[in-house]
């Protein structure tokens, strides 16, 4: 079971993958949102400028560039200020410096013979994002195992010899001696799962085990009632993952999860009116939509003259003409169809399209789960239980890849700290 994690390397990971392209601090925030549109994640990693032109880097001086990854919910969250909705010209220019948060922990950079076990205990300890270097000299794809790379490892492992297999993780190996240091590409956690997703035979019996039995639920989830202004839900974002549950309290004191607010739902709306509706609806009223005909009394113009294609999502021009006449749920790109009043209980009952929150059950497998994932390109699932669907936790990139390698000999293991 471990031999699929032990052998293979984060190199046989980056086939394809393209070359990155540093997204900087000074940029504004209406060139991220457009940056965040155009990239494969729901994330754009933020770095530094380099303090030297023509300085060769080393890792540690590159790592100290890194700023932190910026997500849709950082950046719908900042145009909710009321300054942002009154001038928001100027808060499409402001430098996302200013959105940020600054974490450089979530990237590490690692050699292309890493091995994927490392890469997920590093995963697992909060990375969210690896830096692999590239070439042309390398090829990438490992023939049988990533032996091929090292031919020690195979001996440490078997012999648990994890101090030399440490002392060979950061040494280069005969295959990668000859890479340039001057591209890279980023490996993501959901990089990861597709490559795991591909492998159920050789990690099972874990794929088909229930997520309950794997300790894969996390029970520290973040919520907001539904009748709750959604605003509030920005003061209390958990780091991973970045989601907050908006729920409905049952007679009981349990909660049904009735949508969320989370970056990968926000990943391709609208974020001004987004912006507008987070900071001037309810919870509830943003996951499942609002009334469409709304009077100009009850929902104020908030662009002026101006307007744009509702549909136009984040690839409609930046500036004043991404202003909406007036707003309406629809616009925010994630409400498929038209709901009763928010305030009407049949209401909630009723959300649809990109607006529903993905679920599974506790007694769901872990494959079922991470195929839910990637279809969906989503960061996480709810997890329900009972004939009311009860809200009981979230399974996130993170759970899977403790249920994954959990089980595993602790003598295929090392701990990226040491």
């Amino acid at each position: 079971m471990a031999s699929v994690l032990v052998y293979h390397v984060v190199g046989d990971l980056t086939v394809a993958k393209p070359e990155v392209v540093e997204f900087m601090d000074t940029e504004t925030v209406e060139a991220a949102i457009k940056a965040m549109g155009e990239s494969t994640e729901g994330g754009i990693p933020v770095w530094r400028r380099k303090p030297q032109i023509g300085v060769i880097e080393n890792s540690e001086m590159r790592l100290q560039r890194f700023v932190g990854i910026l997500n849709p919910l950082d950046i719908v969250a900042f145009l909710a200020n009321d300054w942002c909705l009154q001038d928001q010209e100027k808060a499409m220019k402001t430098p996302v410096s200013e959105v940020v948060v600054p974490d450089n922990s979530l990237l590490k950079e690692v050699d292309p013979a890493t091995r994927l076990i490392d890469a997920l205990e590093m995963m697992k300890q909060g990375v969210k994002r690896l830096l692999v270097p590239k070439s042309v000299v390398w090829k990438g794809v490992s023939k049988k195992f990533s032996i091929l790379y090292n031919g020690k490892w195979l001996k440490n492992v078997e012999t648990g010899n994890t101090n030399n297999t440490l002392a060979n993780l950061n040494r280069p190996s005969s295959s990668t001696t000859n890479i340039s240091r001057t591209k890279y590409c980023c490996l993501s956690r959901e990089d990861v799962v597709r490559f795991l997703i591909g492998c159920l035979g050789a990690l099972a019996p874990i794929p088909l085990s229930s997520i309950s039995s794997l300790g894969a639920i996390n029970p520290r989830y973040f919520s907001i009632e539904a009748s709750l202004p959604a605003v509030e839900a920005t003061t209390k974002l958990p780091h991973d993952p970045t989601a907050v549950a908006v729920v409905d309290p049952t007679p009981d004191g349990q909660h049904k999860i009735i949508g969320e607010i989370s970056a990968c739902k926000l990943w391709k709306c609208d974020y001004l009116a987004a912006a507008y509706a987070l900071a001037n609806l309810s919870a509830g009223q943003f996951v499942m939509g609002v009334e469409d005909n709304m009077s100009p009394r009850s929902v104020p113009d908030i662009g002026g003259g101006n307007s744009v294609n509702p549909n136009s999502g984040i690839n409609g021009s930046g500036g004043s003409a991404m202003r909406l006449r007036r707003f309406s749920s629809r616009s925010i790109g994630f409400f498929g169809n038209s709901v009763s009043s928010p305030n009407s209980g049949s209401a909630r009952s009723m959300y649809r399209g990109r607006s529903a929150p993905l679920t599974c059950r506790n007694t769901s497998s872990l494959a079922a789960v991470m195929a839910q994932m990637l279809s969906h390109r989503a960061t996480h699932v709810w997890v329900t239980e009972g004939e009311d669907d009860i809200l009981v936790g979230v399974v996130g990139y993170g759970e899977i890849m403790h249920a994954v390698t959990n089980r595993l000999p602790l003598s295929t293991t090392v701990s990226s700290n040491q």
